[in-house]
């Protein structure tokens, strides 16, 4: 019998940020609003599968015009969960939420100007950058 293999190389030309902060996602997902000038809006949370058939629920909020995209998601999973990783994305587990941003919005943004600007917010106590294809969970990011 023949085997065939399927070979799918994922775009993951996003920028994506970790943000540390403990506040609410709905007033993160406010201030990202009046900073940037976005209209992040909450979305039906994510609902993910673990490998120890536990459902994993995850909120998010997103912002789409016609050349961008921009989303908000919280990185630990809604409620109380029994799965080892509860996590998003489990390689930055020290984050709260994660910040991708898809499209002309990338390029105008210069990152470090990003950073800057998510640093003054008196709510976030840290942010960061991250190279989406040194993750291991990376395609829990792909929609």
């Amino acid at each position: 019998m023949k085997t065939l293999h399927l070979d799918i190389e994922y775009d993951f030309s996003f920028a994506l940020f970790g943000v540390v902060a403990s506040c609410r996602d709905y007033k993160m997902a406010w201030s990202l609003n009046r900073l940037l000038g976005l209209n992040l809006t909450r979305q039906r949370d994510l609902c993910y599968e673990t490998t120890d058939r536990h459902k994993m629920y995850i909120s998010h909020f997103e912002h789409n015009d016609l050349h961008s995209t921009v989303r908000l998601f919280r990185n630990k999973a809604l409620g109380t969960l029994t799965a080892k990783m509860p996590f998003l994305l489990p390689d930055v587990k020290e984050y709260d939420y994660i910040l991708q941003i898809t499209g002309a919005l990338q390029q105008y943004l210069h990152p470090q100007e990003l950073l800057n600007r998510l640093q003054s917010l008196p709510l976030i106590q840290y942010t960061k950058q991250f190279d989406p294809l040194t993750l291991k969970y990376k395609e829990h990011l792909l929609f």
